[in-house]
């Protein structure tokens, strides 16, 4: 995997970047669709091709292990063989999941004992046991396996989680570098920095993924209840200090607003479940702010849901057609509003991008805060 930085905003510190993976290239910033079961919730390949024009999307290992199974995906030749998805793939470690099993997991040194959600088994992840699950996933970008704190967070106990991710760190390493990709390609791995919302944690942990030197870094346990401005002061300490010639992804996040204001902090790559999770419940981004769909006033509007957007979902589609479908609870309302949100999502990353390159995103980004999360 490589990366190319193109070009830096002036006014802030917002980059436009090139990723190259083994199933293609990724243009940075970028959001990244969340395929949680190996699928993006009501929304087709081809529709994430041709509408949504997204250039990666995620995995998750804590799904993917539990169905359909390592011995299946394995069979299969991978996840991109396994669902039709021939771009660029990251494959998340299943770190969040197992934090939001807080009721049926205990956490050790040694790694993770959990049950399953589906039948109650138990399992066990540890640091060597999910490298070896996402070699079998086979996707482009994996990463290491952490403890994501909760917030609000003691700081003892925050203290004693990130010195032990930083300890599996080191295990996910070594057991990185001592196997091989399964399918001809390579993978690269990206750890992640911890530490809550204490200043000196985040330090500790942005200079510890920094010196280990792999193709890319992450920031995970932000958006987990935090208010946006302690998310928006840790993203920015942590930014100034992992490495500029490598892509930062800041797992999670967020709203149109969160990811405008995040990149001009220095992120690259993004992923939320929020604009499917939104958009099954009838809440639609849109270039001029926020609706619901399912309000009255919808009722008689002819016009396209957002004609701003080139996508089929957004552009052929009436925003009375679509509030008709949520009222009549008809599954085509929920899988033309995830394909509108995901395709708001991806062109507004895409605009960030012309305007960085052009040098002019800081007052555009002003601009755009307020414009998309106005409520219509």
């Amino acid at each position: 995997m490589t990366f190319d930085l193109l070009a830096q905003d002036p006014a802030t510190k917002a980059r436009a970047g090139r990723l190259e993976t083994a199933h293609g290239v990724v243009e940075t910033p970028i959001f990244m669709p969340v395929g949680t079961a190996g699928t993006v919730k009501a929304v087709s390949q081809a529709t994430l091709k041709e509408d949504v024009k997204a250039q990666i999307i995620l995995g998750n290992t804590y799904h993917l292990y539990l169905r359909p199974g390592l011995d299946v995906l394995r069979a299969a030749g991978g996840l991109h063989k396994f669902n039709g998805w021939d771009r660029p793939m990251l494959t998340d470690s299943g770190g969040y999941q197992v934090y939001s099993l807080s009721n049926t997991r205990k956490i050790k040194e040694e790694g993770v004992k959990f049950r399953s959600h589906i039948d109650g088994s138990q399992h066990l992840f540890s640091p060597e046991g999910v490298m070896d699950i996402q070699r079998v996933i086979g996707a482009d970008i994996i990463m290491a396996f952490d403890e994501c704190t909760p917030w609000p967070c003691e700081y003892d106990y925050a203290a004693r989680s990130l010195d032990m991710t930083h300890r599996w760190l080191k295990r996910c390493i070594e057991r990185f570098d001592s196997t091989e990709g399964l399918y001809g390609y390579q993978q690269a791995l990206f750890p992640i920095v911890q530490g809550s919302t204490f200043k000196d944690l985040r330090i500790k942990s942005a200079e510890f993924i920094a010196e280990q030197g792999r193709e890319g870094n992450a920031i995970g346990g932000l958006s987990v209840g935090e208010p946006a401005e302690l998310m928006y002061e840790m993203t920015e300490l942590v930014c100034d200090i992992l490495p500029k010639d490598k892509p930062r992804y800041l797992m999670g996040v967020g709203t149109p607003a969160n990811i405008l204001e995040n990149i001009a902090l220095g992120v690259d790559m993004f992923d939320c479940v929020m604009p499917t999770r939104n958009a099954r419940n009838g809440m639609l981004f849109t270039t001029q702010g926020i609706m619901n769909v399912t309000n009255k006033k919808w009722a008689t509007d002819f016009t396209p849901i957002d004609p701003a957007l080139e996508g089929a979902a957004s552009s052929f589609y009436s925003r009375a057609y679509l509030r008709h479908l949520f009222q009549c609870q008809e599954m085509l309302g929920p899988q033309i509003a995830s394909a509108h949100n995901l395709a708001f999502y991806l062109w507004l990353v895409k605009e960030a991008r012309k305007e960085i390159i052009a040098g002019t995103f800081g007052p555009w980004k002003e601009r755009m805060v307020k414009q998309v999360m106005t409520r219509l």
